[in-house]
């Protein structure tokens, strides 16, 4: 099954979220530059903290806790050690463009935790293979919203129809690396669904995806026993539909009529943008 992963800093919500069934709790520590190249998007500009680190960790029990620093800075160093200090089994490099950039990283986190690159900027792209040659990563995200941005295209999953996801999967495979690309919301929703979403994660051998701010968007919904029941019922929605895809395997025209679906639905919703 993919590994879930829900972005907050809340305990309360992330316990509901541990006990419905999400891999891993995400800490966003990204703020550097953030709001500027993604100006005028209806995105979340993060306000955790470090300390939102350290009272993660006193809660979690099953789930991961994964963390994102901020790009390479000065501060870099510090910030990377205090983020395994307070207790992060994963640390998230995002918005990088040089192998240097990812070589100070995997410096930084000397084996301390495990290490995945959110793959986000076409600079990456560009490099990817001198990136992957390099020992201590442990995984790779491939992140549409900034990536998309990057190459000028208007919609996030363009990526995705286009075949620029499955060429870096492609090439991801070939380091035996873990990855994921994107998020989710819950089934029958998104616009592009996530039920389609999900047959791609399967047809092009990922293994983790986020779940987006519209699976529970904690702006619009304040009752924790809502929250509770959103997480049960759309976990367990989106596990079906995994069981559905895996079932499929071996079925090369489930996956391929999902890809065409995936194709048509994006052009469409391009057009319309």
């Amino acid at each position: 099954m993919l590994k879930l992963m829900y972005i907050t800093n809340r305990p309360e919500v992330a316990l509901v979220a541990e006990k419905a069934g999400v891999d891993r709790i995400f800490i966003d520590l990204e703020v550097l530059d953030k709001a500027k190249r993604q100006g005028g998007m209806d995105t979340v500009q993060s306000q955790h903290t470090l300390q939102d680190v350290a009272e993660m960790r006193k809660v979690l029990t099953k789930s991961q806790l994964l963390v994102r620093s901020n790009h390479i800075y000065e501060g870099s160093k510090g910030e990377i050690d205090t983020i395994i200090r307070n207790g992060a089994d994963i640390v998230m490099l995002p918005y990088f463009k040089t192998v240097a950039e990812v070589e100070t990283f995997l410096e930084c986190v000397n084996g301390r935790a495990k290490t995945c690159l959110l793959v986000e900027t076409p600079e990456a792209v560009e490099d990817l293979d001198k990136i992957l040659a390099l020992n201590g990563i442990d995984e790779i995200h491939i992140g549409l919203n900034d990536l998309h941005l990057g190459y000028g295209m208007k919609f996030m999953f363009e990526l995705l129809a286009d075949g620029t996801v499955e060429r870096l999967a492609d090439k991801i495979k070939t380091q035996n690396l873990p990855f994921g690309f994107g998020g989710i919301a819950r089934i029958g929703q998104g616009a592009l669904p996530a039920e389609n979403i999900i047959i791609e994660h399967y047809r092009l051998g990922s293994t983790m995806v986020i779940l987006s701010r519209s699976f529970c968007n904690l702006q619009r919904v304040c009752n924790l026993e809502e929250v509770k029941v959103i997480f049960k019922e759309g976990v367990a929605a989106i596990r079906a539909k995994e069981q559905e895809a895996q079932n499929a395997i071996g079925d090369s025209i489930y996956f391929t009529r999902n890809q065409q679906r995936v194709k048509c639905m994006v052009e469409e919703i391009v057009r319309n943008m």
